[in-house]
């Protein structure tokens, strides 16, 4: 029996994009990765199916799969949409916060500060995402949540690949402030800052296009547990 799920393998490459060890381009090859997590080579091609869908592989005929390569004007793109999403995100949402889902955002901040302290790349990269997309799930809007999951993903792709720094952080302290507008009822206030958050990110890529070397696909696939 595969030790681990098709979904919990998809994690771990995403992962290893977002962490920049997988860079686009790379192959994915299915009978490495079959061995290097020691599941079938059906499996894997679950794997690809699901990253594929979130846009994080492409696939080409008698070629096979490989990290997707976003362009610059994708990566615009991506992050032109996010802004319309996220302020009509802010729009749902204002209304239906109560003290239960506000303590459970202040909670998720807490742990990025200690992420942040701690170094922790991968923490912080999984919590970062996580705090956009609790924003969307607590909207109860179903559209605009199943819009975020997909937006996450490919950002998580489009900063590997345009990101200057190895390390990433999307910011407790601008998420903290975002919470506390939503906290005060000011709409306005929590749109603003959001929009300023996401202009943040997206500065701190280089849309030039130049991309670094690829790893081995067995050095970019080295995660600790």
């Amino acid at each position: 029996m595969d030790a681990l799920s098709a979904e919990q393998i998809a994690e771990r490459i995403w992962l290893s994009i977002a962490e920049r060890r997988l860079r686009p381009g790379m192959r994915l090859k299915e009978t490495e990765l079959a061995e290097l997590f020691g599941v079938s080579r059906a499996k894997v091609r679950q794997v690809l199916a699901i990253l594929e869908r979130e846009g994080l592989v492409a696939s080409e005929l008698n070629k096979g799969a490989f990290v997707a390569e976003p362009s610059v004007e994708e990566a615009r793109d991506v992050f032109h949409i996010r802004r319309s999403v996220e302020q009509r995100v802010i729009e749902r949402l204002i209304d239906r916060l109560d003290d239960d889902k506000l303590a459970v955002l202040a909670a998720h901040v807490e742990k990025e500060r200690v992420a942040n302290a701690t170094n922790d790349q991968r923490a912080i990269i999984k919590l970062s995402g996580g705090f956009h997309q609790m924003l969307a799930e607590m909207s109860e809007a179903g559209f605009l949540s199943g819009l975020m999951r997909d937006l996450i993903s490919r950002s998580s792709l489009i900063t590997a690949a345009f990101r200057d720094s190895d390390k990433y952080n999307c910011g407790p302290d601008e998420h903290d402030e975002i919470i506390a507008h939503l906290r005060s009822g000011d709409v306005k206030a929590a749109r603003k800052a959001m929009a300023h958050h996401l202009d943040h990110v997206e500065k701190e890529l280089r849309l030039s296009g130049e991309r670094d070397t690829v790893r081995s696909l067995k050095d970019a696939l080295l995660l600790s547990e």
